[in-house]
């Protein structure tokens, strides 16, 4: 997944060189990014990868956005208001809001798009349900997908009354909207240009439009992509650079060799590079936000098995695979919901209220092993453990964890790698698997953003986990509006999952990156899109 095309790198160093264009100024026009893996597609209703989403948001916008601080703010819309319920949210567009080909920006193009991802059948059409908007007749229209007809597609809570005026309609407030409305999956799409340009649409620059901050300008798949500064977007002035420049599918050593030599400005850096950098002064680590988790494969017997599922948790040394072996900033895991993520009612984070479900102990892990395999009638049993080689540090969580895991006498584990591609796109939605190092970023600042991955139905609880508490409790926090009620349902939902070992939490996820030192207004988040650019400044 990651590799830096050579030539493209040498031409970056040009600039960089004295008697190279006979100047050794610094290129203070081009912010230089390396990414770990490839752009899968710029088509905002199909992807669901982190860096396919950084490179629609650099083009991109929706009806909210983030300001420089990285606050939710108006973007498409100019401003909205909300009913008196909080069920109806009506947005109005800007007047100066464009697309690159010079058609208006309307909100026909968001009413098109989010029918669009449900029509395809998109990873994220959940989000429109009540596992996120919670728009009106969203949750049937997803069940349906590539069969809901135009006009069951029509009944989709969302309306453009005009060219300027959108709709809402919601089944029950939703506290976190206004957020959800920057993030890709409700991103606006041009109907006529995306009709026109069928199987190609956001497959190639020319096949792509934008109405934000960037243009894509070239994109050789698994090596580059380059975008120039849209003169025609409503907030121009706040770009403070020409072009941005992406290394695609770049692994993390050939990255920090790349920094060094002054021909990128920042790269993500995986475990084994932290010692070497850590004292410099362009090290930075960061609250990735995400959770990094075992999913269990609940079809499998051995794994149906409650004790067999305890005795994995209890057998995992969290502590140590955050100090010892990944070393990123990493932190153990102590439920679903990281640590940092939101704040309950009274202030306190959400973490903090609902207490730690993991821990670290072999003996207790081993007696209810022994009690597993017991009620199982087996003396031993063989799991296998899928994982992404190709993915930063999975490798080496895989091993440790063989290594944890192996301690329990009866269990075998069988190393089962692949390719990240694979792992999400093929085994993982097929059930080929019994264990999975997997993770999870959150779209949204909620609870439910993790704890919709267990319950029933949702496209990513691959593991099949299914507990009738569990979904009435989630069901009791997609309708409740009073705000302390619903935030116990959510404390006792995931109780309920983590005492049942729905899935093993390992760790809440840190990161580290070069960046350097006069790299300005670069805005990295923990929640949503990772990175937005719009307002880098290398001056």
């Amino acid at each position: 997944m990651r590799r830096v095309k050579k030539a493209v790198a040498l031409a970056l160093s040009c600039a960089m060189l004295s008697g190279c264009g006979g100047s050794s100024k610094r290129d203070t026009s081009t912010f230089r990014f390396a990414l770990a893996a490839d752009i899968t597609s710029m088509d905002s209703t199909v992807v669901d990868d982190t860096v396919s989403f950084d490179a629609i948001h650099a083009v991109t916008e929706g009806l909210m956005g983030q300001d420089k601080n990285g606050n939710t703010t108006n973007a498409i819309a100019k401003d909205y208001k909300v009913s008196a319920d909080k069920k109806t949210y009506t947005f109005t567009l800007r007047d100066d809001a464009k697309w690159s080909n010079g058609d208006p920006v309307t909100a026909n193009d968001f009413v098109y798009a989010w029918k669009r991802i449900i029509k395809n059948a998109g990873t994220y059409g959940y989000m429109f349900g009540s596992d996120g908007a919670n728009i009106k007749n969203a949750d049937q229209l997803v069940l349906k997908g590539t069969k809901a007809t135009d006009a069951e597609l029509n009944t989709l809570g969302v309306k453009a009354v005009n060219d300027k005026t959108l709709t809402v309609e919601l089944n029950a407030p939703v506290p976190f909207f206004t957020d959800l409305m920057s993030f890709p999956c409700f991103y606006p799409i041009n109907e006529k240009f995306a009709e026109k340009a069928g199987k190609k649409y956001a497959t190639a620059p020319q096949y792509t439009l934008s109405n934000g901050a960037f243009v894509m300008t070239k994109w050789t798949k698994g090596k580059s992509a380059d975008f120039e500064k849209n003169d025609d977007y409503y907030n121009k002035g706040v770009v403070k650079i020409k072009k941005l420049h992406m290394d695609l599918g770049i692994k993390p050593q050939s990255a920090s060799a790349n920094f060094d030599a002054k021909k990128i400005d920042y790269a993500e850096i995986s475990t084994d590079l932290v010692d070497k950098y850590k004292n410099s002064k362009s090290f930075v680590d960061y609250n990735d936000g995400g959770l990094g988790y075992l999913e269990v494969n609940h079809k499998n017997k051995d794994l149906a098995n409650l004790n067999i599922r305890k005795a994995i948790s209890l057998a995992i040394n969290r502590k140590s695979l955050c100090n010892d072996i990944l070393k990123n900033g990493s932190t153990p895991a102590n439920g679903f919901v990281p640590k940092g993520l939101s704040k309950a009612p009274n202030g306190k984070d959400f973490r903090e209220v609902a207490g730690s479900y993991t821990d670290y102990n072999l003996k207790e892990a081993q007696a209810a092993f022994d009690q597993g395999l017991k009620e199982l009638g087996k003396t031993n049993i063989t799991l296998g453990l899928l994982y992404g080689s190709d993915e930063n540090s999975s490798d080496k969580m895989a091993e440790y964890l063989e290594t944890n895991l192996s301690k329990l006498k009866g269990l075998k584990i069988e190393m089962k790698a692949t390719t990240f591609k694979d792992k999400i796109g093929n085994r993982m939605p097929q059930g080929n698997f019994d264990l999975v190092i997997t993770a999870w970023g959150p779209d949204f600042e909620d609870p439910t953003t993790f704890l919709n991955l267990m319950n029933k139905g949702n496209s990513s609880n691959y593991g099949k986990y299914d507990n009738s508490k569990y979904i009435s409790l989630m069901k009791n926090i997609q309708t409740e509006s009073n705000v302390e009620k619903r935030y116990n349902y959510m404390l006792e939902a995931e109780k309920v999952a983590m005492e049942d070992y729905a899935n093993i939490p390992l760790i809440d996820r840190g990161g580290s990156a070069l960046q350097a030192e006069y790299v300005k207004g670069l805005i990295h988040k923990p929640v949503g899109v990772a990175y937005t650019f719009t307002y880098v400044d290398l001056n």
